[in-house]
């Protein structure tokens, strides 16, 4: 079983009654349940790290909306499979209602991070005031900040709380750009108080950092300022710290013991048994991909890449490779694999001739069509879930920010991103241009959930692409669907939601 270097943070889950908020919850804390340690102390914000668990599969569906509504990824129909009444096609065309399955599950685990966030909090700030108590308070309070910048990327205007206990029971919405001035300002109050170390596993100072950019790098969508200048700040405290430097491959940030790799600032701890919900590679292996792994499971045969996005790589682009599972495949001792319907050899055509494709077309069409994902590592004999951590802030993606920031403000940012294209073995650029680190960024950051929010800062979330606003369907040009819909069950519980912000 991988080994975490944050296995003991983990175990206290089941191991300190004190965090367990399912089992009770206190309007005052009673003596007993004092922690007695600082070790108790550090324990008691784990249950809102835990709340990042679900985003990287249909449970909390994050991952999916950011990466299926994108240009990048999609789940075309197989004949009877992947259909499943719609609900990946809707994302991808942005025919979204406030009624389907992503809207729905997002809102409700990206809440359930603040409201555990909040409950802990309530609970710290009955505590005795140490300075152990007032850290720890700072920490979750970024915590919850960080799920807080996650619903108004997604959903904009949004109730904004920062307590459990004394709050309207049908609270209104705030308006998104005040959630922003209140994260930033938490956020930054916050950080002398986070501690500057190197835990992939926490919300430390350079977490802080890195939420920091990402907020200011968003502000004009957010806020309709822009405020490119806090974004290369942040960005520079991130690229100045001796913790992290850039891997020289471009596979070690995903492979199944990545944890300590040196990329990666913030990441979910994924392991196959005991943190599971990370199956990426379920979804988009064919059928008998499990003979090339030797797994012990067999995989669904679901989303591929899209060739619109798999051409922008260039052939000696080593990500190419490393990144997708196309053309004829093989079993683990090199034999050739024989397609169980078609009975030819299994061979990933990059091209899906449609988004939904029933029995008119061929078998070949509807079974091997789509170059797969095999960006994290599969490794032989791997189960339903994946053990690779889940790096939510890496450092690639600050120095394709500061590249941008650069080019932003009217300077050169080729430096940055030709560190990138170097390590990928692709020519560099001389007088990048926006448009030339966008492209960057989908090449480098497929597949780790930034590829919605760039499009949208981009202004090219609501163009055409392939199969979304063409013949095969879908919309186009409509600004509503840079944010989802309050979820129909949410507005029902509570009328407010459909109120204007107060």
């Amino acid at each position: 079983m991988k080994k975490f270097g944050i296995i003991l943070f983990l175990l206290t889950l089941i191991g300190t009654a004190c965090t367990d908020l399912d089992e009770q919850l206190y309007d005052k804390l009673p003596e007993d349940v004092y922690p007695e340690s600082d070790a108790q102390i550090a324990s008691m914000s784990v249950d809102a790290y835990k709340q990042m668990q679900p985003l990287c599969d249909d449970e909390g569906w994050w991952f999916w909306a950011q990466e299926v509504t994108s240009d990048e990824l999609v789940f075309p129909t197989r004949d009877a499979d992947w259909d499943d009444g719609g609900k990946w096609r809707v994302m991808y065309q942005h025919t979204w209602n406030n009624d389907v399955e992503g809207v729905n599950r997002m809102w409700e685990k990206l809440f359930s991070g603040v409201t555990r966030s909040n409950q802990i909090l309530d609970m710290l700030r009955q505590l005795p005031s140490t300075e152990a108590i007032e850290a720890k308070i700072k920490e979750v309070e970024v915590i919850r900040s960080f799920f807080y910048y996650l619903i108004i990327d997604n959903y904009g205007d949004a109730p904004y709380l920062s307590s459990f206990s004394g709050v309207p029971a049908q609270p209104f919405k705030n308006y998104r750009a005040a959630i922003f001035d209140s994260l930033t300002t938490v956020v930054e109050n916050n950080l002398s108080a986070l501690k500057p170390i190197n835990n992939k596993y926490m919300a430390t100072r350079n977490f802080a950092f890195a939420l920091l950019a990402k907020l200011y790098l968003n502000a004009e969508v957010y806020t309709g300022t822009p405020q490119w200048e806090k974004a290369k700040q942040y960005t520079d405290s991130i690229i100045a710290s001796p913790f992290y430097s850039l891997d020289l491959t471009v596979t070690a940030p995903f492979a199944t013991n990545n944890e300590s790799n040196g990329e990666i600032i913030f990441s979910i701890p994924y392991d196959e048994d005991d943190y599971q919900g990370f199956r990426i590679h379920m979804r988009t292996l064919h059928y008998q991909s499990n003979l090339t792994y030797d797994m012990t499971v067999g995989p669904w045969n679901g989303c591929a890449v899209t060739n619109q996005h798999f051409s922008t790589y260039a052939d000696t682009d080593l990500r190419k490779d490393a990144y997708f599972m196309y053309g004829p495949q093989y079993d683990s001792n090199g034999q050739p694999i024989i397609e169980s319907v078609t009975g030819a050899p299994l061979n990933l055509n990059p091209i899906i001739p449609a988004l939904r494709m029933d029995a008119t077309f061929t078998p070949t069409e509807i079974r091997t069509s789509g170059a797969r994902i095999k960006k994290y590592e599969i490794k032989k004999g791997a189960k339903e879930n994946l053990s690779n951590d889940f790096p939510l802030f890496r450092l690639s993606d600050f120095y394709l920010i500061k590249a941008e920031v650069e080019i932003r403000l009217g300077n050169d940012g080729d430096e940055w991103i030709n560190y990138i294209r170097r390590r990928a073995n692709v020519s560099e650029f001389d007088g990048a241009t926006l448009d030339d680190v966008l492209a960057e960024r989908g090449r480098e950051l497929f597949a780790e959930g930034q590829r919605r929010q760039d499009l949208i800062r981009y202004g090219k979330y609501t163009k055409a692409w392939w199969a979304k606003g063409d013949a095969q369907g879908g919309t186009s040009n409509d600004p509503a669907v840079q944010t989802f819909p309050i979820p129909k069950w949410a507005t029902d519980a509570n009328p407010n939601l459909l109120a204007d912000p107060q």
